[in-house]
């Protein structure tokens, strides 16, 4: 418990220091508690009382001087004020969230010195429960399907000492073992209770819970009774859903079924690649197949056209006489000239 304390103080206020022992006190819900410190009149300095929970900073509660002075701190259950020679904290009708530390700091020239280390606790009425346990479900459940969860609660009344109603909760733990959640809480005196036979002290309530199954309820159901500051929770229902079998199946169907569509899905590409490239090929050899006798034409087109540019010539031979003035001519040979000419077609070299 001193370990408790100390870690409360090194994480709240960085500091844990002078601790050698603390005292316990345990008073009941209810009581009257007094603490006290030692005041050193003859100093000059200031003294507090602290309270510190697990997991809070110190709570500060009262403040005074370590002189005499006439100052004190209420509030409508605590009282922190001087006495001759003594700093008290009182502490009226104590309730079960007073259990804490509670010490004493006094403060003399910037030297903290802590005193009184005092652990009180206290203790609630105890429980008149003995026993909650639970129902167990059929063994098959399907989605939809209603379901009923009983919790059967046992109290014994001949030495009850707490009159607090009861309080019944529904907690569900999925089935990957997930930290339990709150579905249900049941109103007060919303059970159906009974004395029972063995023994008119002892009474059985019967608290039901009903829903319409889903497949998302598998997991385990636990009942919890709060009452008189505590809370005990029954042994738990597992609950299996035969649904969730044919639904790994469905799931691998599915994945196989994926797995074929996309396999499927591939090969029509491929296949149509395929038919695309060899479109293209047949559609290029019948170009050339078809641009081949366009060629030929031409090239006997031109053969022929060139014929009769030869053909067309036509040559001739022309001969001029050329004779001299006078009568005295008729004895002289004849001189010849020759003169060729070329006649050709128009659009035709």
């Amino acid at each position: 418990m001193l370990l408790i304390f100390c870690l409360s103080l090194v994480f709240t206020t960085g500091r844990c220091t002078d601790i050698q022992s603390f005292v316990t006190k345990t008073v009941g819900v209810g009581e009257d508690v007094t603490l006290t410190c030692i005041r050193n009149s003859g100093s000059g300095g200031l003294l507090f009382w602290f309270r510190v929970v697990a997991g809070n900073l110190p709570e500060v509660l009262g403040a005074t001087y370590t002189f005499d002075s006439g100052t004190f701190n209420e509030t409508p259950r605590i009282i922190a004020k001087q006495e001759p020679g003594t700093f008290i904290l009182h502490i009226t009708q104590t309730k079960l969230s007073d259990t804490a530390f509670y010490y004493c700091e006094e403060i003399v020239e910037l030297r903290t010195t802590l005193m009184n280390i005092s652990f009180l606790a206290v203790k609630g009425p105890e429980a008149d429960i003995t026993a909650v346990i639970q129902d167990v479900p059929p063994e098959q459940v399907h989605p939809g399907d209603p379901m009923t969860l009983q919790c059967s609660v046992l109290s014994e009344s001949k030495e009850k000492t707490c009159s607090e109603p009861q309080r019944v909760f529904w907690f569900r733990a999925g089935s990957d073992e997930s930290h339990p959640s709150l579905i249900y809480v049941h109103g007060n005196n919303s059970g159906k209770c009974e004395k029972m036979s063995e023994s008119r002290s002892s009474q059985k309530c019967v608290y039901s819970f009903s829903q319409d199954v889903t497949s998302s309820d598998a997991g385990t159901f636990y009942c919890a009774v709060a009452t008189c500051g505590q809370i005990l929770f029954g042994n738990g229902t597992k609950l299996e859903i035969e649904a969730n079998i044919s639904a790994n199946c469905d799931s691998g169907s599915v994945n196989t079924i994926m797995l074929l569509l996309c396999a499927a899905l591939a090969l029509s590409l491929i296949v149509i690649a395929l038919l695309v490239y060899t479109i293209k090929k047949n559609k290029y050899g019948c170009f050339n197949v078809a641009a081949a006798p366009q060629i030929n034409a031409t090239v006997t087109s031109g053969v022929q056209q060139r014929q009769p540019t030869e053909d067309s010539l036509v040559y001739s031979a022309v001969n001029f006489t050329r004779k001299n003035a006078g009568v005295r001519r008729a004895a002289r040979v004849v001189e010849g000239e020759s003169t060729y000419t070329d006649v050709r077609v128009l659009g035709y070299e």
